[in-house]
């Protein structure tokens, strides 16, 4: 601490949440030093952490013993001149009390992976087909009315292999049909099996789509879903820490593109495509798709740069995609398709997967409506950025609601005016919450965490008499000019 300040302020935080720079930010203002916590390099105290505090969420800000809450309460602190002198008062005279808070040994920290430096299994199947390229068994088949490039047919590749690798006829249908299972190509007509004919069949990498991630497949062996989806989510975090302002509120998306750090990125996103996720269950589902869904949000900001009106975020949800497991898949497919168990989107006229869609299979059974607190759209109203696990992701996404809820553009009350005001994602998606107004609150109040702004909440819903309204909601991007 500095020589005017005998006791400490901390601030528990995690890296990429918004909520806790802003809160390191005023600090600096107000010239207060302070000691960063994150909760990411010690996971060991968390829990104890969340214990003693009693809160589920970050930033959790101490001057010396007393807990202060999160960056609304601190910034309303520091609108109380009275107040805010008390607590100063208190780290200027007074020692951190020993043992009243968890301070851990630097030492013990988790270190930081590189997460640039990515072990590689070659997959036997990458080289069959550069193998099939160069002997022309891949190229593009049909008339100037329809072609279809990048195809190759099951006669053409059959023959190939007896003749080629002189092997037998059983043996090259399995290695058709392998070519399929590892999403190498995906056959002309839906939901085929390889067969050795004038069928049809398009290497994955060039889908037509326009994703992302097209252009060509990793060498690599598959990793799980668990596995890759976390790694890329890391990776975009680490982009985040380097290139994010201290408030969160402006992202440095130029400075991303031209690193090297993104040009790994953007490399590993193509082992997307030959990723099995049909087999996995909800919990690695639902915390793959998130972290895809928000990593596909800033590769998109920063390829083709944000929606600047309602046309063009219509554009960005529904033409940004990656290819995953051999199909595209759009944000909205993400958000609707799979993790809303297959309901109508805003604006959507239609389910997003049709009844024989492959992509159905992929899809929750039942959708969860807590995603809505961890997909980050891209612009100022949205949830703050976090990485979520299949090992907790209930708990995890349960904090992501009470996070989203303890801010003001996630909830505000005004009990003077007895009005309730919520973030229009309650409005746009109502029907994951509740058929009305009462079950929305109920809803609401169940995900909140304990404290004034739950006791307030609820003494309005037990009075009946108030003014439940939506708050507008930002669409500026948080881009740096």
């Amino acid at each position: 601490m500095s020589e005017n300040f005998k006791g400490s302020v901390v601030v528990y935080s995690i890296l990429g949440c918004p909520h806790c720079m802003r809160t390191k930010k005023s600090l600096k203002e107000l010239n207060v030093p302070y000691t960063d916590v994150r909760l990411d390099l010690f996971p060991q105290i968390k829990d104890e952490v969340m214990e003693r505090s009693g809160m589920r969420t970050v930033p959790q800000i101490y001057f010396n013993a007393k807990l202060i809450g999160g960056n609304d309460a601190f910034q309303t602190l520091i609108k109380d001149k009275a107040a805010w002198e008390e607590v100063l008062k208190d780290v200027r005279e007074n020692v951190l009390p020993e043992g009243s808070l968890i301070i851990p040994d630097p030492s013990t920290a988790v270190a930081e992976a590189d997460f640039f430096s990515i072990q590689c299994e070659p997959d036997e199947y990458f080289a069959l087909v550069n193998q099939m390229k160069t002997d022309n068994i891949v190229r593009t088949h049909g008339n100037f009315l329809k072609s279809h490039k990048n195809a190759f047919s099951g006669q053409d590749f059959r023959t190939w292999i007896l003749e080629k690798k002189e092997l037998d006829n059983d043996r090259a249908m399995e290695m058709g049909q392998a070519l399929l299972d590892h999403n190498f190509a995906t056959p002309l007509k839906t939901g085929e099996s390889f067969k050795g004919g004038n069928e049809l069949y398009i290497l994955t990498e060039e889908d037509g789509s326009g994703s992302l991630n097209g252009g060509g497949v990793s060498e690599c062996v598959p990793k799980s879903a668990n596995q890759l989806g976390e790694l890329l989510r890391k990776m975009i975090l680490k982009l985040y820490s380097i290139y994010l302002s201290e408030d969160g509120k402006q992202v440095d998306y130029k400075g991303i593109k031209t690193s090297d750090e993104f040009r790994a990125y953007t490399q590993m996103t193509r082992e997307l495509i030959r990723i099995d996720i049909k087999s996995a269950p909800r919990e690695e589902k639902i915390a793959f798709f998130i972290n895809i869904y928000n990593a596909l949000v800033i590769h998109a900001n920063i390829e083709k740069g944000p929606p600047k009106n309602l046309f063009g975020r219509y554009k960005f949800f529904n033409n940004t995609k990656y290819i995953i497991g051999g199909h595209p898949y759009s944000l909205q497919d993400i958000e609707n398709g799979v993790l809303r168990a297959n309901r109508k989107g805003v604006g959507q006229i239609f389910n997003p997967f049709g009844s024989k869609d492959p992509r159905l299979e992929v899809a929750l059974e039942v959708h969860e409506p807590l995603v809505h607190f961890a997909l980050v759209c891209g612009a100022k109203s949205c949830p703050p950025i976090k990485t979520y696990t299949a090992e907790k992701i209930d708990e995890e996404l349960k904090v992501a609601a009470a996070s989203f809820l303890e801010n003001s553009d996630g909830c505000d009350i005004d009990m003077k005016n007895k009005s309730i005001k919520l973030s229009s994602i309650f409005k746009w998606y109502k029907v994951d919450f509740g058929s009305n107004n009462k079950e929305l609150l109920e809803f609401v109040a169940s995900h909140m965490a304990k404290g004034q702004k739950l006791s307030d909440l609820k003494e309005l819903m037990s009075q009946g008499n108030y003014k439940l309204s939506f708050l507008q909601y930002d669409w500026s991007a948080n881009s740096k000019a």
